[in-house]
């Protein structure tokens, strides 16, 4: 059992150089102590915002850099790329009828990356 995460939590990509926070539209009608998240906020650049600068290779934009640069690794901005939901969720509390979104829920990016909830904004567990 985790902690709820809400609007604001502090997100980390495994290959991502900086934080970034989450944001929740008032959508899923759900309030902790701001906007509840559920599994579905996963939206790049409306729910999820970049890390900074990536460096993954599996990146085109990295990739074709550090190519560029005879094989330097050189990172280039973060534009996450998530097409799945985040995992697991909690399934015995609903937001918005989805699952809700805790505290040890992961995020998969397309480019390899892992997106982790580092602060989950607030600090009450969830019963269920």
């Amino acid at each position: 059992m985790g902690v709820q995460v809400v609007m604001g939590a502090m997100l980390q990509c495994s290959f991502g150089v900086a934080p970034s926070s989450l944001v929740v539209l008032p959508t899923n009608k759900v309030m902790g102590t701001t906007p509840a998240a559920n599994i579905m906020d996963n939206v790049p650049l409306l729910n999820i915002p970049p890390f900074g600068m990536c460096q993954s290779l599996a990146n085109p934009m990295v990739a074709a850099a550090t190519a560029a640069a005879l094989g330097v690794l050189t990172p280039m901005p973060c534009i996450p790329a998530t097409a799945a939901p985040w995992v697991p969720g909690c399934p015995k509390v609903l937001v918005g009828n989805m699952p809700a979104l805790e505290s040890n829920s992961k995020l998969m990016c397309s480019y390899g990356g892992v997106i982790q909830v580092v602060t989950p904004g607030q600090f009450k567990v969830i019963d269920g």
